[in-house]
């Protein structure tokens, strides 16, 4: 080792072994005195803060925007939003499409045109195109201008006049492959719905009217039909959101109370937790209203988050008071000794958990960011309820029956750990090679891991909504925004009819690739207009040539100061055009792979010294904001490993034991990886952010079971063997018990309709498990294999130092608050 790195690990080995926080007993008898001295006016003041909180939460409203993943200074966004300012908005559009073999008889078609009309009249819709519903270029010789008016002008009344629409509909190209399927028989209606409507709640009401008029058409014609497009798949997904935050929320409530009951077999062991986490849900909602947040699809899934850790925190807490209450019998003194042992311990805990969530802030995504702030800072508000509001209520009550101490004697729980303790014991290479075999499997499982996500990736496909997302793509090709924006860099340089003839090549371009809907641009207005000025002959649709150029520019109307056909596809300067198409839901690795081969087409036919050409819209956004996203999330990945290991470092002044207590966590980190990869689960967003959340969750029995570790070595005079088993026997009922709960009620989420979220449920809940294997059986195994080469030094002056002699001054101190204060049924004090 260099001179230099030697001198550096003297002087940080130096630092790390002297304390400079001990949490010595005048600190725990302080909030021992403040919690049980005050019980009442503690409760007034949480009752008062729920009261507020409630208030607030009342007033938290649910997002309908469209997720940001991009940093608004990141070029890609200035591009989309550049876009957007010359254009609009490119996810504004809803569709409606049938498979009809009967459209062209005259009561289904009039059917399809009444239903046009009427949704053309709701509020907040702007325009309503289908095939009922378009438009066509007439040649007005008198002005030397087109017209453009509508092709079906009132319902027709006879056959003879429907035959004659259908004629005219169908020999115009520019629709095809847009609004009607020929081959198919499939029809299709393009909902240009209000922008300012769409990021409020009043889209519900919007989107539900639309809705309505649909299903009514589909039930007096008894046809199916399909509505997909980016504001109705986001206006349902919000409503879904909402209706799964209740049905979580009643889960979760379910299997706290269900485990609660099954582990304590006491009902005031079931209703003050859950009274505990209710108020600490209520301040969560309050906090969302208070930070002018929304409720996402991942905010909504904080309540029941908290719900879940907090009932962990009370378990610890209930276990540490029934021991100590076993072990003497005095109540009060009990309750001093669970808020000092076990409020060092589950401070440090939900410090690592609030850590797991606090790494999202880092990535700027504002999704994840105001879902680290929340729950980061809810984990740790029902860290304090619970310490406070556990030894309350349970101070007004008698002590625990016989009846509710015997979970600590006998059971299941009590068989487990004693087995656990024999395979500890006397068979730790078994131990070793199954987690050696478990490694081996692991590592061939993540190097079949692979990055991808669509736009639409946390849809299950048996979801509705998947269903008639599939119905597009395979009639239309899709319905994903894809922008292609062309700078001429000379003004009126789109209408040089060398320019449009380059776009009507570079269309034909994409129309080899399978992922792309026909294009729509201004070399189609063009070619339609060349179309119309030979009286609708369909034959005459195309570029017009050198001689035709001026005649029929000449007939296209002005774009100054009105609303023209040319207007959706050229800016005010005729400088900048647009040609869009519609995509179909595919993978980002397939997006990046069409961006790639499409650029240098794109270079070959517009020259970089006279065009500037973009590729944007909401495709290309949220590729890059993929890729963007999942680095961020491996950064906060790394970045919760190195702040959870700071926090071991507070009780353990090792290097050894802090390398010792982070292996069953990321052993657990590495297995989940594995199945993804062996299952063919993708590393996107909504799968790459359940590392951060498991890590330090996980990691809380680890605290728990080496902070009691190192107390018991002291106790015993070091004696290694002896102190791991007394822990182990001490905190193995909570670490089961927690675990338990935590396993089920992240498991809750397997019933979310978002594969996001039913990621977070199974994948966090197997992570759990073997978090818990390996708690209960490695570390106790690696302690006691390597023996004083892990202790020997590991505990001497830890920076957070706890001692087992506090408990004289926590006993006096309990002593003191037995005599001032009136606690019932309660033994006398012993000195």
């Amino acid at each position: 080792m260099h001179f230099s790195e030697k001198i550096f690990l003297s002087s940080l080995k130096s630092v790390i072994s002297k304390p400079f926080f001990k949490t010595d007993s005048s600190v725990w008898k302080y909030v021992i005195r403040i919690i049980l001295r005050n019980r009442v006016l503690n409760l007034v003041i949480i009752g008062v803060i729920t009261l507020v909180m409630a208030f607030l939460a009342l007033n938290v409203k649910l997002s309908y925007e469209m997720v940001k993943m991009l940093p608004a200074k990141d070029s890609t966004s200035l591009q989309y939003e550049a876009f957007r300012a010359k254009f609009g908005e490119d996810g504004s559009v809803m569709f409606v499409g049938v498979q009809d073999p009967e459209f062209w008889s005259l009561s289904r078609f009039n059917a399809w045109f009444d239903l046009s009309e009427k949704i053309r009249n709701i509020d907040g819709v702007e325009e309503v195109v289908s095939t009922s519903r378009i438009y066509r270029l007439i040649k007005n010789e008198s002005t030397g201008k087109f017209d453009f008016s509508p092709v079906v002008k009132k319902r027709p009344e006879t056959d003879a006049a429907l035959d004659s629409l259908r004629e005219i509909i169908l020999s115009m190209p520019i629709y095809q492959g847009l609004l009607h399927n020929s081959d198919s028989g499939v029809y299709l209606m393009a909902i240009t719905l209000d922008k300012n409507k769409l990021n409020t709640k009043s889209r519900v009401a919007l989107i539900d009217q639309i809705d309505g008029e649909v299903n009514a058409f589909a039930e007096n014609n008894r046809l199916k039909l399909h509505l997909s497009g980016l504001p109705y798949i986001r206006t349902v997904t919000s409503k879904t959101v909402q209706s799964e935050l209740y049905l979580f929320l009643a889960l979760s409530i379910f299997v706290a109370a269900t485990f609660l009951f099954l582990f304590f077999k006491s009902f005031r062991a079931v209703l003050i937790p859950l009274l505990a986490v209710a108020i600490s849900v209520i301040w969560a909602l309050g906090t969302i209203a208070l930070f002018q947040f929304k409720i996402t699809i991942l905010t909504g899934i904080i309540p029941p988050l908290l719900i879940v850790i907090g009932v962990e925190n009370c378990i610890f807490l209930l276990n540490k008071y029934h021991n100590e209450y076993l072990s003497h019998g005095n109540k009060v003194r009990s309750l001093a000794r669970t808020i000092h042992r076990i409020g060092n311990a589950n401070l440090l805990t939900n410090l690592s958990t609030a850590v797991g969530f606090a790494s999202f802030i880092p990535t700027g995504n504002k999704l994840l960011v105001e879902f680290g702030i929340v729950a980061a800072l809810n984990v740790m508000l029902a860290f304090f309820l619970s310490l406070v509001l556990i030894p309350i209520l349970f101070s007004f009550l008698s002590p625990p029956s016989p009846k509710h101490l015997r979970h600590l004697e006998k059971g299941f729980v009590k068989q487990l750990l004693d087995r656990i303790i024999i395979i500890v014991k006397g068979h730790r290479n078994k131990v070793y090679v199954a987690t050696g075999i478990a490694i081996v499997l692991a590592v061939f499982g993540v190097v079949q891991l692979n990055t991808s996500g669509r736009i639409l990736d946390d849809i299950s496909k048996r979801d509705p909504l998947y269903k008639d997302l599939m119905f597009f793509e395979r009639h239309f090709r899709g319905v994903m925004p894809f922008e292609i924006a062309i700078d001429t860099k000379k003004k009126r340089g789109v209408l040089k009819l060398s320019t449009i003839q380059k776009i009507d090549d570079f269309q034909q371009e994409l129309a080899k690739y399978p992922e792309f809907s026909k294009p729509l641009s201004v070399a189609e207005v063009i070619k339609y207009a060349r179309q119309s000025f030979y009286n609708g002959d369909p034959y005459m649709y195309g570029i017009p040539n050198d001689q035709e150029k001026n005649f029929i520019l000449s007939y296209l109307p002005s774009t100054k100061g009105k609303k023209t056909i040319l207007n959706a596809f050229i800016d005010s300067t005729m400088q900048v055009t647009r040609i869009s198409v519609q995509m179909a839901n595919v993978t980002t690795p397939e997006i990046q792979r069409i961006k790639s081969t499409l650029q240098p087409v794109a270079d070959s036919i517009f020259p970089k010294e006279k065009f500037n050409v973009t590729f944007t819209g909401t495709s290309v956004v949220f590729l890059k904001g993929t890729n963007f996203l999942v680095n961020d999330l491996f950064v906060s990945l790394i970045i919760a490993i190195v702040v959870i290991s700071a926090i071991m470092a507070l009780l353990f002044s090792s290097f050894r034991m802090i390398l010792i207590s982070l292996i069953p966590n990321l052993i657990p980190q590495l297995l989940t990886a594995a199945m993804m990869g062996y299952l063919g689960i993708p590393i996107k967003p909504s799968t790459i952010l359940i590392f951060s959340i498991a890590l330090g969750i996980s990691v809380d029995n680890t605290i728990q079971f080496l902070s009691r570790y190192r107390l018991t070595l002291k106790v015993h005079h070091k004696k290694i063997g002896v102190a791991v088993i007394a822990a182990l026997k001490e905190t193995g009922f909570s670490m089961i018990y927690s675990s338990s709960v935590l396993f089920f009620g992240f498991g809750i989420f397997v019933f979310s309709t978002f594969g996001g979220t039913q990621a977070i449920g199974y994948l966090i809940s197997f992570t759990l498990f073997i978090a818990l294997i390996c708690n209960l059986f490695l570390i106790p195994s690696l302690i006691l294999t390597l023996d004083k080469w892990s202790t020997a030094r590991g505990f001497v002056e830890p920076i957070l130092e706890l001692k087992e002699e506090d408990d004289v001054e926590v006993d006096k101190e309990a002593l003191e608050i037995a005599k001032s204060e009136p606690f019932s049924h309660e033994k006398k004090p012993e000195s």
